[in-house]
């Protein structure tokens, strides 16, 4: 008997013998061999030998393939194109045609106990390899043996034509750099046999360095080694080839751009689509974009005639005459032209696009699925320890999330290929991949068949629950959530009862490494607040205890989160699990040690970053000292206890605080609009002095000029998107001060009005933190008055941290 715990044992002895209730009975397949009679379809025999190798590798189990079905007793599993099954059984035949219709890429899979087979049959050749994939899916592979459930009759189609992911092969990614030929076979293979029929691979030359130390090959020779493995699945192949070049204009520069092109479209043998990205990077005006659009046509079509051009109109200061111009072009209907993109920094929400192009024209999706914060669709109330610690690029497993931002706009577009940039959003992946299909997939049981398939059968249920665990580890107040305990210890329950082979297996790790990092955090969170408390508990005693004794004191508590650590074998845990996934999948996630680019996925290095005000409160300690006399002392002691003391009758509000949420006004919520085009958004980064991309606190040390914690969180609306802020029970008979803190990554044109009557014109924001400004009497004569914030055209939107409301 096998090595498998007892509880999973006594799981699998009640699966074998009970039905009914959502369970099935498993048939044993241990001793079958695969038929498929079809010798000339390449993607047919390439479906076979997936199959074949697939349950080989996880079963040890050969299974031989023949083209003819003789009549012995052994169980077969049968494969071939519908319609082209005049060689099975009769009793075959007639249960795959009693099968609803199926459509292109679709499939039938049937169990036949009369003839003794499962048998897959393809609507077409593509059909064939997705059945394929669903039969593995839901097959139960061990050591010796081959379990197929007994009630495993499907007729299932794809809902769009659409459905992938980018592998760009390029520095800035936390994994695919790392990677060889057979690792990336193995991952197209995985997405394949979740649904994925697209593939998006990139140039050399791209908004990135042309190589780093993980490379193994250079860019032109892997996106030719890429291409060629889709083309092995018949999967399409995508190119994301943003406009790098210095003048699109310029016969020289068109020149070098058309030449490089040459070598780069020759160098694939198989290239579908084309996708051309708008902005971010390569923003032109779109005259010049669509002039150069159809000399790159030319190109493309020397070496892949049929391939189409999409672009998207992603800009980071979008202008209403840019977008104009932009979508009369779309409209023109170019012959080499494919389709329109949705994707990051698009400012026309994709309902609005539907409606300006033409029906006839498709849109594909790009979602940004490997992104947490400063990203297309950011974690919705997220807390900003993790915002801090995980950052933007972290593990992040959302089905939940995903399937919900997937549902909302699926209807619109042709389907989607999703933007990675690594092995952190595995499991994103196969959800979109999944909903692609089906929308109506619950996402437990694309889980269950990524935990079945892609780690352990003996661990499906576990796993599944464990991966939804982590989703609710990251919704809401990490301070109260305590349920990530409990996630953690799922979780290393199941570590403590794997085989060798599951605990060695990079899936399970980042399952396992996120618990871990998680729970990590919630208790130094809850540790470093209460250090901090009682720092500012001895600096309220400043007074009597003397200022020096007092800042010696505070600067002893606080600095205990270095010198008395909590619970740092979690940290040592997460940092042996992050070598494993290095050594394992090329995961790069620390700087020094795997050799990371920064924000790229290196959530490990800020695993010990400050999670409360130490920074701050030590540079003001460090200033305080230097004061010369003891009562200037104390008052500056009292500005940190009061820093956010509005005074009696007044307001104060943290816009990374739940309760100070409430008073944002949005008619939209984030069901309706994931994407926060019309709707606010949590957003992090002090951003100032032009600092534009500041995701994390500096915290080498504890020195350097910092700023309060209350800074790193924002309250925004994207572009001209007015962002509106309500306080009710205002003295109508009083005058009120507003004193409010302008950070965020966006350094924007901002105008503030008070129920339309106007507070200050606008301003550039990114200079100065704080700003303060006279209410108009008569906003709050009724008692009541509506802060609305708005940018100029072309900025990218409004962000505010922090208000005083300050009754006179």
């Amino acid at each position: 008997m096998r090595n498998i715990p007892k509880k999973h044992l006594i799981a699998f002895s009640l699966l074998l013998f009970i039905t009914g209730n959502g369970f099935a009975q498993m048939l044993n397949f241990s001793n079958s061999k695969i038929i498929c009679f079809d010798k000339k379809d390449r993607l047919v025999q390439k479906s076979v030998s997936v199959l074949k190798e697939e349950i080989e590798k996880k079963s040890s189990i050969e299974l031989p393939v023949s083209n003819k079905w003789n009549k012995s007793n052994l169980p077969v599993i049968a494969i071939g194109i519908e319609g082209q099954l005049s060689g099975f059984p009769e009793s075959v035949q007639e249960m795959i045609a009693d099968m609803p219709a199926t459509k292109n890429e679709g499939y039938k899979i049937a169990v036949d106990k009369q003839s003794n087979s499962v048998v897959i049959a393809g609507h077409d050749s593509r059909g064939v390899l997705y059945g394929v994939g669903k039969l593995l899916r839901k097959m139960e592979l061990r050591s010796g043996e081959i379990l197929v459930p007994e009630d495993l009759n499907i007729s299932s189609s794809p809902a769009y034509p659409i459905r992938g992911h980018q592998l760009g092969y390029r520095p800035k990614t936390n994994a695919y750099d790392a990677w060889t030929p057979e690792q990336f076979d193995t991952y197209i293979r995985d997405l394949a046999i979740f649904g994925a029929n697209s593939i998006e691979i990139m140039p050399p030359h791209t908004d990135d360095d042309f190589t780093s130390e993980h490379m193994k090959f250079p860019a032109i020779k892997m996106i030719a080694e890429q291409a060629k493995i889709c083309d092995s699945y018949g999967m399409d192949v995508w190119m994301w080839y943003p406009n790098m070049g210095s003048d699109y204009t310029h016969p020289d520069s068109i020149k070098k751009e058309l030449n490089e092109r040459h070598e780069v479209f020759a160098a694939v043998k198989r290239l579908d689509h084309l996708f051309v990205p708008g902005g971010d990077p390569g923003d032109l005006e779109p005259d010049i974009l669509f002039s150069w659009l159809e000399q790159e046509a030319k190109v493309l079509h020397q070496y892949h005639p049929n391939a189409k051009i999409w672009v998207s109109p992603q800009v980071f200061r979008p202008t209403q005459e840019w977008f104009d111009a932009f979508y009369g072009h779309v409209n023109n209907k170019y012959d080499w032209f494919g389709g329109v993109v949705f994707g990051p920094w698009i400012k026309t929400p994709i309902a609005e696009i539907r409606k300006i192009i033409g029906p006839d024209i498709p849109i594909r999706r790009y979602p940004d699925i490997t992104h947490s914060l400063s990203c297309q669709y950011p974690i919705p109330g997220w807390d900003l320890a993790y915002a801090i610690t995980l950052g933007r690029e972290c593990i992040n497993p959302r089905p939940t999330d995903e399937k919900m931002i997937h549902n909302a706009f699926d209807q619109l577009a042709q389907g989607s290929i999703s933007y990675s940039e690594g092995s952190n959003d595995d499991v994103n992946k196969m959800v979109w991949s999944d909903q692609d299909w089906d929308p109506e997939t619950p996402v437990i049981e694309t889980l269950r068949d990524y935990a079945r398939y892609l780690i352990s059968p003996d661990y499906t249920e576990e796993v599944a629950q464990g991966i939804m665990t982590l989703e609710k580890n990251i919704q809401g107040s990490l301070l109260t959530n305590t349920a990530v305990l409990n996630t953690l210890y799922q979780w290393q329950e199941m570590e403590k009862s794997a085989p060798e082979d599951l605990k060695r297996n990079p899936r399970f790790q980042m399952g396992l490494l996120r618990a871990c990092f998680d729970a990590y955090q919630y208790r130094r969170l809850i540790y470093e607040t209460e250090l901090e408390n009682k720092a500012l508990e001895i600096l309220s005693s400043a007074e009597y205890m003397g200022s020096n004794n007092a800042l010696n004191q505070a600067t002893t508590t606080l600095i205990k989160a270095k010198t008395a650590p909590v619970y740092p074998e979690l940290k040592y845990r997460c940092y042996d699990l992050a070598d494993s996934l290095f050594n394992s999948i090329g995961a790069q996630l620390t700087i020094e040690k795997h050799g990371a680019m920064s924000g790229r996925g290196n959530f490990i290095d800020n695993i010990d970053l400050p999670l409360n005000n130490v920074m701050w409160l030590l540079d003001q300690f460090s200033v305080i000292e230097k004061i010369s006399s003891e009562k200037n002392r104390l008052l500056a002691i009292e500005e940190i206890l009061e820093r956010t003391n509005p005074g009696p009758g007044g307001f104060y509000d943290n816009f990374g605080t739940p309760a100070s949420w409430s008073r944002i006004k949005s008619d939209v919520n984030w069901l309706e609009d994931p994407g926060n085009l019309k709707s606010p958004r949590e957003s992090f980064g002090v951003g100032l002095r032009g600092e534009e991309w500041v995701h994390e606190v500096n915290a080498k040390g504890f020195e350097g000029k910092s700023s309060p914690i209350a800074w790193m969180n924002q309250v925004t609306t994207l572009y001209d998107q007015p962002l509106e802020i309500v306080y009710e029970n205002l003295d109508p008979k009083s005058s009120y001060t507003i004193r409010v803190a302008y950070t965020g990554r966006f350094r924007s044109r901002m105008k503030l009005m008070a129920d339309e009557i106007l507070v200050h014109d606008f301003l550039q924001t990114g200079i100065q933190p704080i700003y303060e400004f006279q209410v108009p009497q008569k906003a709050i004569s009724d008692g009541e008055v509506i802060f609305r914030w708005t940018c100029g055209e072309g900025e990218r939107g409004s962000q505010v941290s922090e208000i005083w409301l300050i009754k006179k």
